[in-house]
């Protein structure tokens, strides 16, 4: 089910002198109990220009977030990714020209490195023959085996909430639109991390009543964002692996803990530090926001243990990435 379908050396080149341009939305993975398998598209949104060139050789510019420390040259994971991408579809790049400008905080929980990675291969896809480009599905197989799971990569490829499986070799999605009183809030701290070091943290086993507990929030938190959002709070209870990394973002997991004493549905975005809450409409979004910054978490008070914060209220995007080509 993965998507190699080009093992012919006699490679082709892209469309020379065309532009891609991607913009692809900030992710939420897990959402409280759905670990590795729920996401949700935010309205944060990483802007990513591929011009393929007639001159052998890579320019690179990049703005926003992580410009101060991300590699300008084929280390960097989008030059990667476009290699890959077209070397599966039969193309082999000579010159290729990147402009990116991030928004999406990087080792924060918002998907930053799934945007990368959908971007590139939604760009790359986009810059080759018509007869030769594939449809999303073709995307999220390739995205999914690169990132390593589906889903951060899901939401931003087809927007609003995604529940993803794996089968076999194969990786799956089904979208699912949630109500517009569904609200996210989030609290991004000012520190990063790794999700290799979360994903450390996490037992090999747990007992069969945490993950039968889980199950029941996971499919009550569908309920929820479908139907009725006054259950929020209960469906996002996880049993799974917020309590096991709560040691390595402490200012995190108090937050999580003082929002859910005080009503709201507060968990760990993806692999966190961010904190997100899903509101029950424009009020308790309003009140969530307040209740952060009186909790201390503002960007302008290092409270917390030293972790200083930014809080936005934010949408649900129901797009997902979106690619425009012109010369």
């Amino acid at each position: 089910m993965t998507p190699p379908l080009s093992k012919n050396p006699l490679l082709k080149t892209p469309l020379s002198k065309t532009t891609a341009t991607v913009r692809v939305p900030g992710t939420s993975a897990n959402l409280g109990p759905g670990f590795d398998s729920l996401g949700l598209a935010v309205s944060l949104y990483d802007t990513l220009n591929i011009t393929t060139t007639d001159v052998p050789g890579l320019e690179f510019e990049l703005s926003g977030e992580g410009e101060q420390v991300l590699p300008r040259d084929e280390s960097h994971l989008v030059v990667k990714t476009l290699d890959i991408a077209w070397s599966r579809l039969g193309y082999s790049r000579v010159g290729v020209r990147v402009s990116a400008h991030n928004v999406l905080p990087h080792g924060r929980g918002l998907g930053s490195s799934a945007s990368a990675i959908v971007a590139a291969i939604m760009a790359a896809n986009a810059l080759v023959a018509p007869e030769d480009q594939q449809d999303k599905a073709w995307v999220l197989q390739l995205a999914s085996e690169l990132e390593g799971h589906p889903d951060n990569v899901a939401p931003a490829i087809f927007g609003a909430v995604a529940l993803s499986w794996q089968d076999g070799e194969g990786y799956f999605s089904a979208r699912v639109t949630p109500l517009e009183e569904v609200v996210p809030v989030v609290a991004i701290p000012d520190v990063e991390l790794k999700t290799e070091r979360a994903r450390g943290m996490l037992p090999a086993s747990v007992p069969h009543a945490d993950a039968a507990a889980n199950s029941g929030r996971a499919a009550l938190l569908m309920h929820a964002l479908t139907t009725e959002p006054s259950l929020l709070l209960a469906g996002t209870r996880d049993y799974l692996h917020q309590d096991y990394r709560a040691e390595a973002m402490p200012a995190s997991a108090a937050l999580v803990a003082s929002l859910r004493a005080a009503g709201y549905a507060a968990f760990i975005s993806g692999a966190g530090p961010t904190v997100m809450v899903l509101a029950n409409g424009s009020e308790q979004a309003h009140a969530a926001v307040q209740s952060i910054i009186e909790a201390g978490a503002v960007a302008s008070n290092a409270s917390q243990g030293g972790v200083s914060w930014r809080v936005e209220r934010l949408q649900v995007d129901l797009e997902g990435a979106k690619v425009e080509v012109h010369p």
